[in-house]
């Protein structure tokens, strides 16, 4: 058999079954490519022993005949999903030592579905972050590099590590969360896929929150494929979220026909922003032309409201965060420094505990919030906000999906970090809009830049129609035949 780290989650759910690899096998294989993986700083915590245990029990249900839907598959858990007992810090020193005693709806599904965690994966403190660099365990490093440049380059953020992790081969796939596109953009800088299903697709229960509103977890792997399988085993109705929605999970899978003939697919004009290079540029026309080529019906749409989805966005996530973030005052879990009154403890504490991501969005939201400035700045944006939803209605009246570049730019270098926080945040222009609309959205690795780094493209679909979107995506995946593999891999 192949190298099990090429294994694509469908091909070791087959081999698995058929006996060609046991779950400890390929556990004890990514266990070793975790470690090999370390200078990339990918992981917070390694479970390897925990790992071991849930592999032994994996094979024994294959054995029996009562393999799950991710028997044996070997995930990393991106560190903002409370696991039990394991140590959950969202990035931040204000979590130092938390093990929940409990186990987020997301993580316990995909075990029940029978998968092996190795350990907790590194993000932007908070999921604050565009690039990674937030974090308290200090930055990710993509696996990437520019051509004949050994300059360290950021993963994207804020499933940083999730992303460097699936690309680098020390995971087979990770559970990501997207507030404005963090699960969409890091996979567009690293090679790989990425899905943010519809808002209450899959629950929010246990994981540590940003903005309630936005949220959402999703998975990051290498194929279109994997992706409908995961989500498959992450979706469903919880009712300790009340904002999941009620409603059956579809086979993902068996939307894979491969057939997109008829199918619309709406560009639309207020995704060419300008600066935009020329490579991007060029590979949305190549996806059009691809998807075209196999019988989509390509159609002009416009979002008119667009160009105010970033600044809505900067508004409405830190006002969400400002509440959320509310609970960290040293008093019940996590970072504890002590003060002459409860007040210095709860200053000291934050001031310790928080980074400067997180303190200038607490005080972003805290003054969007306050008295004299709600009317004008929260209200207005949520106002916006229900304007952007409604030109997706619109557009969805004369098209199916849409199709747009990910990310405006390819992943940048760590040490080129904008010095304006105004400039990183620009960095999910072409994602922030499917969040505030509560929509689904996934991010395809389709082709190069002119300095040999990996770019993607986007579909964004209805609500709930994550089949759809699948299905366009795997049409677009068949089409591109991305094949590039990062200079560092772990295996």
């Amino acid at each position: 058999m192949s190298d099990p780290l090429d294994l694509t989650i469908a091909e070791a759910r087959d081999a698995l079954r058929a006996k060609k690899i046991s779950a400890v096998e390929l556990t004890d294989a990514y266990i070793k490519a975790v470690e090999a993986a370390r200078p990339l700083n990918c992981y917070i915590t390694e479970t390897a022993e925990q790992a071991r245990a849930r592999a032994e029990a994996s094979d024994k249900r294959i054995a029996d005949g009562k393999a799950g839907a991710m028997e044996g598959i070997p995930l990393g858990i991106k560190d903002l999903f409370c696991t039990e007992g394991v140590l959950t810090t969202a990035g931040s020193h204000i979590l130092d030592g938390f093990k929940p005693p409990y186990e987020s709806t997301v993580t316990r599904n995909l075990f029940d579905a029978g998968a092996v965690m190795l350990g907790k994966l590194n993000l932007d403190e908070f999921a604050m972050g565009s690039a990674n660099l937030t974090s308290h365990y200090g930055p990710v490093k993509n696996p990437w590099k520019r051509r004949d440049d050994d300059k360290d380059l950021v993963p994207g953020g804020s499933s940083g590590g999730s992303a460097a992790a699936v690309a680098a081969r020390a995971c087979l796939a990770a559970t990501g969360t997207d507030t404005g596109g963090s699960i969409r953009q890091p996979a567009a800088f690293t090679g790989i896929t990425g899905l943010k299903p519809t808002y209450g697709r899959c629950s929010r229960w246990g994981i540590v929150a940003f903005a309630s509103s936005l949220d959402q977890a999703g998975p990051m792997t290498r194929t279109v494929r994997d992706a409908a399988i995961m989500l498959g085993a992450m979706a469903g109705f919880d009712p300790k979220d009340s904002t999941s929605v009620d409603r059956p999970v579809p086979d993902y899978e068996a939307a894979l026909t491969g057939d997109i003939k008829g199918l619309k697919v709406g560009v639309p004009k207020e995704y060419r922003v300008d600066g935009m290079p020329a490579s991007i540029d060029r590979l949305w026309q190549q996806g059009i032309d691809w998807l075209k080529q196999q019988g989509a019906e390509i159609v002009d749409v416009s979002l008119p409201h667009t160009k105010y989805a970033l600044p809505a966005y900067y508004i409405v996530a830190p006002a969400e965060a400002s509440s959320n973030l509310a609970r960290y005052d040293g008093v019940r879990y996590g970072l504890r420094v002590e003060g002459e009154s409860l007040n210095e403890l709860y200053e000291n504490t934050r001031g310790e505990g928080f980074g400067e991501e997180v303190k200038r969005r607490v005080l972003i939201g805290t003054y969007v919030l306050s008295a004299g400035y709600y009317d004008a700045y929260y209200l207005k944006a949520q106002k916006v906000r229900s304007r952007i939803a409604e030109d997706f209605r619109k557009a969805y009246e004369q098209v199916d999906v849409l199709l747009t570049p990910a990310t405006p730019s390819a992943a940048f270098g760590i040490d080129e970090e904008p010095s304006d926080p105004v400039q990183m945040y620009l960095n999910d222009v072409f994602t922030v809009p499917a969040n505030l609309a509560g929509l689904p959205g996934i991010s395809v690795p389709a082709g190069m830049d002119d300095q040999g780094l990996p770019l993607g493209l986007q579909i964004l679909g209805r609500a709930f129609d994550e089949e759809t979107v699948l299905r366009a995506a795997h049409a677009l995946e068949s089409a591109a035949g991305f094949t590039g593999r990062p200079q560092f891999r772990a295996g």
